[in-house]
């Protein structure tokens, strides 16, 4: 018998027939003789229909209404998915965030979790009930509903995992697991059995999508085994450990993450004073614009160029701002390439093996891929290249590094 806290997302709870089969998937848990705590997104689709109900009232609606509208989605979710469960004989009780008493601070539309009570949630589970949570929500002190942003449900789940002090936290999404890279991508991508928590927090930043940074930062903060699985295929998925493999003949790398969002800005033959890097990108972070990869070169003749990495939907603005100061700045001219892409490796065990950063140089030479900035961390290294090479670069590391499956691996599927 385990203590288990189950997130299902949007897709997985899209329609009638995906929340029975949702239903059905956690009776067996039940029959089994677990505890099954659920954090339910709303239906796929739903958050999108409300948010555009609101825009046709207002084209900036107050954050505050947005959150009681918005949380109206998972609502819905939590009390169908309960009438599954008893319809097939299984106590079921659901609750809202407010109902469970999620407490929030006061920021609408992006709140974050201060504390939670559990009391409620473990009287229906002595009761032999599951608990089904409304995910993404909360009340602030004065009783306001909230909402907690991108990647709420997750985050809901991994908190109540927490204070539940569950014996796994368990997300289920539309996809098996954690690959080695985009199986999109990469045919032969590999379904990672474990990865640790500091390698999935650094693939989630660098624009895998299989989880939200804010969860997996959550769940290690409070060591809550965090394990990802299909909702649609069984199997066990990727669990996400606070351990670390320490045999020196595993890979050194995790997997390969990129990013198509990103554009490049660089300022030409500012003066190398300094403050001049401050005066570069303060405007543009003061613009709320965040900001990557940032490289300074100084030229033989005493001039400075600096270049850095933005989201692509923020680069013309980003560029505007630039063109303002750059006559201040002194500044030769302000470029901006929207035609880039980052590639990055992953891996704790970068800090054990040597060679990693040359073995990537080279398998990307040998594709004759010319690498435009590079940046690195204890456990990764990034490269910003253009984008029509992305696919080409990713297949050839993950070829590289022989992240792919085995012919035995392939025959035990």
């Amino acid at each position: 018998m385990a203590l288990l806290v189950q997130k299902y997302g949007g897709t997985s709870v899209g329609s009638i027939e995906r929340i029975d089969a949702v239903a059905e998937k956690v009776s067996k848990f039940r029959d089994n003789g677990d505890d099954v705590v659920v954090v339910v997104s709303a239906m796929s689709g739903e958050t999108n229909r409300l948010t555009m109900l609101a825009q046709e009232i207002m084209e900036q609606p107050t954050p505050r209404e947005m959150d009681v509208l918005l949380s109206t989605g998972e609502q819905v979710t939590i009390a169908l998915l309960c009438m599954a469960l008893e319809k097939r004989g299984y106590g079921a009780h659901s609750f809202t965030g407010g109902q469970v008493r999620i407490l929030t601070d006061n920021s609408h539309t992006k709140a974050r979790i201060r504390e939670i009570d559990n009391t409620r949630m473990h009287a229906q589970l002595e009761q032999g009930n599951v608990v089904v949570v409304a995910g993404f929500q909360g009340v602030d002190d004065n009783g306001n509903i909230t909402t907690l942003g991108r990647g709420g449900s997750d985050t809901t789940a991994v908190a109540l995992a927490a204070a539940l002090e569950a014996d796994e936290c368990q997300i289920y999404t539309d996809v098996k697991g954690v690959y080695t890279t985009d199986p999109r991508v990469v045919e032969d991508a590999k379904l990672l059995e474990t990865i640790t928590f500091e390698e999935m927090l650094e693939l989630a930043s660098l624009g895998a999508k299989v989880l939200q940074i804010r969860s997996v930062e959550f769940a290690g903060k409070y060591k809550v085994p965090l394990r990802v699985l299909s909702t649609f295929e069984e199997g066990s998925g990727t669990l996400i450990t606070l351990e670390e493999e320490t045999d020196m003949e595993d890979p050194a790398i995790a997997g390969i993450a990129f990013e198509r969002d990103e554009a490049k800005l660089t300022v030409a033959g500012v003066p190398d004073v300094p403050g001049i890097a401050y005066k570069v990108i303060g405007p543009v972070s003061d613009a709320g614009i965040e900001v990557d990869v940032i490289v300074q070169n100084v030229a033989a003749d005493g001039s400075n160029d600096i270049t850095f990495t933005v989201k692509r939907a923020e680069s013309d603005r980003a560029k505007e701002i630039l063109d303002t100061v750059a006559t201040s700045l002194q500044a030769q001219e302000v470029i901006l390439d929207k035609k880039i892409c980052k590639v990055s490796l992953v891996g704790v065990g970068m800090r054990s093996h040597a060679g990693i950063a040359s073995k990537m140089f080279k398998a990307l030479a040998d594709e004759s891929i010319n690498i435009e900035i590079i940046t690195t961390s204890e456990i990764k290294i990034s490269v910003v290249i253009e984008e029509k090479y992305l696919e080409l670069a990713v297949r050839a590391l993950h070829s590289a590094f022989e992240l792919g499956e085995t012919e035995s691996e392939k025959v035990s599927e």
